[in-house]
């Protein structure tokens, strides 16, 4: 049913749980595993001209960072993948190109702490993938939804 799994990380919490997910899911289906890191151009070009450079290395070591977390994590190989542009774009495409199943993301990243249901980029991702979509929301504390398991598929 699933021979090619993506996951989009951005190494969050609210990822950490899609990622936990996803590699269930491939297990399971011994699917071939994607993992895709998009360094957002958007923080980079916001940021003041003497920064730029800083926080590209940075944005680039995080992505080194989250995507071996998940090889680490993996009990079978995963191709691994670090794209700059805006991520909901650039993870529709990559699912396209790699004729994925499936795509996994968490429902809130390192931009959404508010209190919306869906992050922009999950969004973006729900409405423009051709795809499925698995999101796997973060669970918090004490809300009474601990028995809830957070994932929906679109």
């Amino acid at each position: 049913m699933f021979d090619t799994v993506v996951i989009a990380t951005d190494g969050s919490e609210s990822a950490a749980r899609a990622v936990d997910v996803a590699l269930d899911l491939a297990e399971r289906f011994d699917a071939e595993v994607h993992a895709l890191y998009v360094v957002d151009e958007g923080d980079v070009a916001a940021s003041p001209d003497e920064l730029r450079d800083d926080l590209a290395d940075a944005l680039e070591a995080a992505a080194d960072e989250a995507l071996g977390d998940i090889r680490q994590q993996a009990s079978r190989a995963v191709s691994t993948t670090v794209r700059e542009g805006r991520p909901g774009p650039e993870i529709t495409q990559f699912a396209d190109e790699v004729d994925a199943d499936v795509v996994a993301l968490g429902t809130r990243g390192r931009h959404a702490d508010h209190g919306y249901l869906l992050g922009s980029v999950a969004e973006a991702v729900v409405r423009r993938c051709t795809r499925p979509v698995l999101t796997v929301r973060q669970l918090y504390g004490d809300e009474g939804n601990t028995d809830d398991s957070g994932v929906t598929v679109v």
